[in-house]
């Protein structure tokens, strides 16, 4: 008999692009600027090609101004999404901390508790490690323009 027709339908892998997933996705900004940003940077992922851009205004270490838009998969913008709704008041420690306690969750070392509660929509990725650097990678933009403002 093919390994097919004896695989149990509970092994197979968790939908990837689920519905809270997508509405996040959608909830993006299309064209999301600030307009008196103090830096900002862009990330590409080599895995996919999927792109982030960030915008931020900084006081006294705070993010007080945070626009991510991005050419990205659903997954990356879904990210965005919540990093953009959270980051305010952040410093750059949190938004690294944030990052690595995502990743962690990801990896499955760890719960999403950790990190932002919303990013529990991204559980079923857990078992897509290609699709990880798309969901972090709103991250690494928003540090990287952080790491603009000196």
């Amino acid at each position: 008999m093919p390994a097919e027709a004896t695989a149990r339908p509970d092994a197979r892998k968790p939908e990837l692009y689920s519905r809270d997933i997508l509405r996040l996705a959608a909830s993006l900004p299309l064209n999301d600027r600030l307009a008196a940003a103090d830096a900002s940077a862009t990330r590409r992922s080599p895995v996919c090609g999927s792109e982030i851009s960030a915008d931020v205004t900084v006081k006294n270490g705070l993010l007080t101004g945070v626009a991510l838009r991005g050419r990205a998969c659903a997954l990356g913008q879904a990210s965005a999404a919540v990093l953009r709704g959270a980051a305010i008041g952040w410093t750059t420690g949190n938004v690294a901390e944030a990052r690595a306690a995502l990743a962690l969750a990801l990896a499955g070392e760890g719960g999403f508790d950790r990190c932002l509660p919303a990013l529990a929509v991204f559980e079923g990725a857990r078992a897509y490690p290609a699709r990880h650097p798309a969901i972090l990678l709103p991250y690494d933009a928003l540090l990287a323009a952080m790491a603009e403002t000196g």
